[in-house]
């Protein structure tokens, strides 16, 4: 797998931020999970979402 795989979206629906408790957009550009709540994008590595705050980068707007 790479570092690109796509998110299954059955995942998707059942993951929240970690922080928020908030729900989570999938951004496929950027191979992210995207709480807009708190403003942290979490990577995703070779399909799995990696949901620590720690390697959450911050996001703009």
């Amino acid at each position: 797998m790479t570092d690109t795989a796509p998110l299954d979206a059955r995942l998707l629906s059942v993951l929240v931020c970690p922080v928020t408790k908030g729900p989570l957009v999938y951004n496929a550009a950027t191979n992210e999970l995207v709480s807009e709540k708190a403003g942290l994008a979490f990577p995703i590595r070779d399909g799995i979402p990696v949901m620590l705050p720690d390697e959450a980068r911050r996001v703009e707007g």
